[in-house]
C-alpha cells in the first residue's frame, strides 16, 4: 500500500510513453483518468506484483479472484464480487512496464507468477482485457483474442481493447 503513489507514477509513465503508436494523447489522459490506476483490491488480495531494477519500479502486474476484469480504484463499473474458480477464469490485471524497462522479460515475469498462482488456486482458465500495445505480448503468452470491445471514457473519447482468454 505503501507504494501506491509510486505505482500509479508508473502506470501514467507507461501509458503515456508505450501507448503512443496506438492511442491518441486525449485517449492516453482519458484513460488514466477514469480506468488506468492502481487496483486496492488486488493489493489487499495478495495478488498484485511489482517488479524492481536496481531500486526503480520497472513493471506491476497481478491477477484477480473477483469480478472486475480491468479498471483501477476510479473505474466506477467495478465488481469485486469473487468469482468461482470451478466455473469461471481468474482475471489478469493493471500490467504496467516502465518504458526504460520494456521488453526486457519484466511482464512476462509478472505474468508467469500470476499464471503459476492462480492455476494453484483452482483456476482453470484466465482472461484479462488488453489495450492494443499488449495484444502482441498476450498472444506470445499463449493468449488468444475472443473478441473487442470500445469503451466510452468521455462524451467524446472512446478506447478500443481486446478481450483474451488463455486456458491453464
Amino acid at each position: 500500500m505503501e507504494e501506491r503513489e509510486a505505482i500509479q507514477q508508473l502506470i501514467a509513465a507507461s501509458a503515456r510513453l508505450l501507448s503512443r503508436e496506438h492511442y491518441t494523447d486525449a485517449q492516453i489522459e482519458a484513460a488514466i483518468a477514469t480506468i488506468f490506476g492502481v487496483d486496492t483490491t488486488l493489493i489487499e488480495d495478495g495478488t498484485y506484483f511489482v517488479a524492481e531494477i536496481q531500486g526503480q519500479l520497472a513493471g506491476s502486474g497481478g491477477w484477480s479472484k473477483r469480478k472486475t476484469l480491468f479498471g483501477g480504484d476510479q473505474y466506477s463499473s467495478r465488481d469485486v464480487d469473487y468469482i468461482d474458480p470451478e466455473s469461471e477464469p481468474a482475471k489478469i490485471r493493471a500490467f504496467f512496464i516502465h518504458p526504460d524497462h520494456a521488453r526486457k522479460g519484466v511482464a512476462r515475469a509478472i505474468l508467469s507468477r500470476c499464471e503459476d498462482d492462480a492455476r494453484a488456486q483452482g483456476y482453470r482458465a484466465l482472461e484479462l482485457m488488453s489495450t492494443l500495445p499488449g495484444i502482441e505480448f498476450y498472444k506470445s503468452c499463449g493468449f488468444v483474442e475472443t473478441g473487442t470491445l470500445t469503451l466510452d471514457l468521455t462524451n467524446t473519447v472512446k478506447l478500443d481493447f481486446v478481450p483474451m482468454r488463455k486456458e491453464l
